[in-house]
C-alpha cells in the first residue's frame, strides 16, 4: 500500500513539474515535450499510409493484348495492344540509368510520347455493363462517324458533317479550327523553324474505341464485339479483358496507357454524359494548353445542381453531394478545390498530358478522378510561347478547363450512396496524406 502511494506521489509531482515548466518556460516545454510527441505522430502516420494506400497492381500479359472483329464477323485472336506508356517507361528508366551521355547519342525527351495514329481515342471501363452499354455505344459511334470519320486505313469512311440538330436545338459540334497557335499541325511548325525537316506526315484521323472490360461476369464483351459486328468496327472498336476487377480508376489507367490518339477521352458505359458535348471537350482543351500542348477539359454537371434532375434526388443523396464537395475544397490542392465537378465521367486529355498523368496513378478506385486533376495541378512548369515562338516565361502545372455537359440519369449505378461515399471521404485523406508526406511521389518503378 505504501508502495502504491509512493508511486502516485511521484506521478503527482512529475505532473506538477511538467505544469510548472509548461506555464514558466512555454518555449522549452514546447522543445521538450510537444515537437518529439508531433515527430512521432507524424512517423506512425507515414508507416500506417505505407501500409494501407492503394498500390496499382502491375498488368499480367493477356491485358496487354486486346481483341476485335474480323471483317468476316469472326472475333480475332488475341492481338498485341500498342502501349506508349512501356515505351516512355523504358526510356525514362534508361535516362536514369545513364546520367550522361556521349555526343551523338541523345536521350528521348521524357515529356513526349509517340505521335498519335488516329485523332481521338475513347477509353470505356465496363464493369457488368451488357444491358447499359449498348445505347452508349449507338450514341458514340454515331458521333464520331459523323464528325471525325474512320481511320483512313478503313474502307469504309463516312463524310464528315455537323450533326443533325438534337432536343432542345442543340447541335453536336466539333472543333474545327484549333484556337491556339500551340496547336497547329506539326509540318507548319516545322517549317516555319530554319533549317527545318521536310513537312510531317499529315494529321492523324478517325477515332479508336478501347472497351476495358473489368472482370465482368456477364456478358459485356460479346454484347461489345456484337455490336462491332454490326458497324463493322474491325479494329476501330478493341476489348481489353482484365483477368481480375481492379475498379474504374484502374481500368480507365490501364486504358490511357494504351491510346493512340492525339486526344484521349474517358466516358462512362452507361451513357449518362451527352457524347455530343465531345467538341465542346475539345474546343475547352484547346483554350488552356500550354506551350508543350498539354491540356485537359473536364466534362461538368454543375450548372445542373438546381434543374430538376437533381432536385427529385433523394435528400440523402444530395446531402452527401455536398458533404464530399466540402471536403473536396479542404482537402485539395488550390486549383483542383476550385473546380465544382470532380467525378463527371467524361474527361478529356491532350496526348502532350498523358504522361504528366497516367504514369504516377495509384488510386484504382472511384476516387481515381481527384488524383488525375492534382497530378494535372502539380505537373511540372513548361515554357510560355509567344505568338512569334519565342519564350516568355514558365508556366506551372496542367490547366484545366470545365466546360458544361448535358448529363441525364441513368438505371444501373453500381455505386452504393452511403458506403461508397464514406469509402471515397477517406480515399481522399489517404490520397492527400499520402502525396504530402512522400508516400505517393513522382517517380519511375
Amino acid at each position: 500500500m505504501a508502495a502504491s502511494e509512493g508511486v502516485l506521489g511521484s506521478l503527482e509531482q512529475l505532473a506538477w513539474l511538467l505544469w510548472e515548466t509548461a506555464w514558466e518556460r512555454p518555449f522549452y516545454f514546447l522543445l521538450a515535450f510537444i515537437l518529439p510527441f508531433l515527430w512521432l505522430a507524424i512517423f506512425c502516420v507515414y508507416i500506417l499510409l505505407h501500409l494501407i494506400a492503394p498500390k496499382p497492381r502491375l498488368p499480367v500479359p493477356s491485358e496487354k493484348t486486346y481483341i476485335t472483329t474480323n471483317p468476316d464477323g469472326t472475333t480475332s485472336t488475341p492481338r498485341p495492344l500498342p502501349c506508349w506508356f512501356d515505351r516512355w517507361r523504358a526510356e525514362g528508366l534508361l535516362s536514369q540509368e545513364y546520367p550522361t551521355i556521349p555526343p551523338g547519342f541523345p536521350m528521348p525527351d521524357q515529356a513526349a510520347i509517340e505521335p498519335a495514329e488516329v485523332e481521338v481515342s475513347i477509353v470505356i471501363p465496363a464493369y457488368n455493363e451488357e444491358d447499359r452499354i449498348s445505347p452508349a455505344l449507338e450514341e458514340i459511334v454515331e458521333y464520331l462517324d459523323q464528325q471525325f470519320g474512320r481511320p483512313n486505313s478503313q474502307l469504309l469512311q463516312p463524310e464528315r458533317h455537323e450533326r443533325p440538330a438534337q432536343k432542345g436545338g442543340r447541335r453536336g459540334k466539333r472543333a474545327t479550327t484549333p484556337h491556339r497557335l500551340v496547336f497547329k499541325p506539326d509540318s507548319l511548325a516545322s517549317a516555319s523553324q530554319p533549317g527545318a525537316l521536310p513537312p510531317q506526315p499529315a494529321e492523324p484521323s478517325g477515332y479508336e474505341i478501347l472497351i476495358i472490360d473489368d472482370g465482368s461476369g456477364d456478358r459485356t464483351v460479346e454484347v461489345a464485339l456484337s455490336f462491332s459486328r454490326k458497324h463493322k468496327l474491325h479494329d476501330i472498336l478493341r476489348v481489353i479483358k482484365l483477368e481480375r476487377n481492379r475498379g474504374k480508376g484502374g481500368a480507365v489507367t490501364h486504358g490511357l496507357r494504351h491510346v493512340r490518339g492525339k486526344y484521349a477521352l474517358f466516358a462512362d458505359a452507361d451513357g449518362a454524359s451527352r457524347f455530343s458535348d465531345l467538341g465542346r471537350l475539345i474546343e475547352g482543351c484547346e483554350d488552356v494548353v500550354d506551350g508543350s500542348n498539354r491540356g485537359v477539359a473536364i466534362g461538368s454537371r454543375a450548372h445542373l445542381v438546381d434543374s430538376e434532375a437533381v432536385v427529385k434526388r433523394s435528400a440523402i443523396r444530395n446531402f452527401l453531394m455536398r458533404s464530399f464537395h466540402f471536403i473536396l475544397t479542404i482537402l485539395t490542392p488550390p486549383a483542383t478545390s476550385r473546380i465544382r465537378d470532380t467525378q463527371c465521367g467524361f474527361k478529356l486529355f491532350s496526348r502532350a498530358a498523358l504522361p504528366h498523368i497516367v504514369p504516377y496513378m495509384h488510386m484504382e478506385g472511384w476516387i481515381f478522378d481527384i488524383e488525375m486533376l492534382m497530378l494535372a495541378e502539380s505537373a511540372p512548369a513548361t515554357p510560355v510561347l509567344a505568338s512569334d515562338g519565342s519564350v516568355i516565361g514558365t508556366s506551372y502545372g496542367i490547366k484545366v478547363a470545365e466546360v458544361p455537359v448535358g448529363w441525364r440519369e441513368v438505371d444501373g449505378s453500381k455505386m452504393r450512396l452511403v458506403q461508397d461515399s464514406v469509402r471515397m471521404a477517406i480515399g481522399l485523406a489517404v490520397l492527400r496524406a499520402s502525396w504530402m508526406l512522400g508516400v505517393y511521389r513522382r517517380r519511375l518503378t
